[in-house]
């Protein structure tokens, strides 16, 4: 997130937003961070111009989590209801954290709260022991802010970000899609 859209954002939200841009600055081989909600819908980024630059730019559409922050969040939130599904099916109870490595590049997949995944996507030349144990230390962190009030006010940040998105309804404004029939 820029300053630009980071202003009007509560004092929690500014610091889980710091909290993620940290841990992608610091810790070498991490490409790209995603937090999901347990429904599947990206709160947070460590990209969050990606998708929309890639929209505005037309032709191809950026391959993969590389190039799309919605994408590994796609990718992060396959994975979660994967690896629980599994745990459930194997009853060794509930899934920590999720290690993919790949000839090209690694992910990462791991429990924040209520449902709420870290996601995220390193280098073929990381330590994959160094990146699970600085996205533990985020959980550690994160998990007790990450409300669902909290939540809501990511995921309406990222979507008043959107080019294109319609704009909230004022008060008293009727609810549902402009010129729709009732």
């Amino acid at each position: 997130m820029t300053a630009s859209t980071t202003f009007g954002l509560s004092s929690e939200a500014r610091n889980l937003q710091w909290l993620l841009t940290n841990l992608v600055e610091e810790v070498p081989g991490i490409l790209s961070v995603a937090v999901v909600s347990s429904d599947g819908l990206l709160l947070l980024s460590s990209d969050p111009g990606a998708l929309a630059a890639a929209r505005t730019a037309g032709g191809d559409t950026p391959a993969g989590p590389r190039g799309s922050s919605a994408d590994l969040a796609t990718v992060v939130s396959g994975i979660g209801s994967l690896t629980i599904g599994a745990a459930k099916l194997v009853g060794y109870g509930e899934v920590k954290h999720t290690m993919i490595a790949m000839e090209e590049g690694s992910l990462f997949v791991m429990s924040i709260s209520d449902g709420s995944l870290l996601g995220v996507h390193g280098s073929a030349d990381c330590d994959m022991s160094v990146v699970a144990y600085h996205m533990a230390l985020f959980v550690g962190r994160a998990g007790h802010v990450l409300t669902p009030e909290l939540r809501s006010e990511l995921r309406q940040s990222l979507e008043t970000e959107q080019p294109g998105a319609p704009e909230p309804a004022g008060p008293g404004a009727p609810a549902g899609r402009p010129g729709a029939a009732r």
